[in-house]
């Protein structure tokens, strides 16, 4: 796969999700103390697999992956947020932060997600 996004010729946002068994889950719980380093780590060896098959660092957005994708606890999304300067600051690229139906945001401020 890498080497065809290698010849393609668009941007490319790659996205963290904690995960099991390849399927974001309910279930998984990365911890707000641990979502950074854990983040990095996922990117780092993204990043080098991709630049690796040819694709150009230049084309690369990363997506912390919000809510669902990081843990059922909003703590760990509200934690990675605050922090997004020091992952542009660790990983050297742009970022990406999706926002539609975030559940952790309802959480934070105790209203439903619609």
């Amino acid at each position: 796969l890498y080497p065809d996004i290698a010849e393609a010729d668009c941007r490319l946002v790659v996205m963290h999700s904690a995960q099991r068994d390849g399927i974001a889950t309910r279930t998984g719980h990365l911890r707000p103390e641990d979502a950074l380093d854990e983040i990095v780590r996922f990117f780092e060896a993204r990043v080098s697999a991709l630049r690796r098959s040819g694709v150009a660092a230049d084309r690369l957005i990363l997506d912390p992956g919000m809510g669902f994708f990081l843990s059922p606890a909003p703590e760990t999304s509200l934690h990675v947020l605050s922090n997004l300067q020091k992952l542009k600051s660790a990983l050297g690229l742009p970022l990406l932060v999706s926002v539609s139906r975030k559940s952790f945001l309802g959480a934070t401020v105790g209203l439903p997600v619609k």
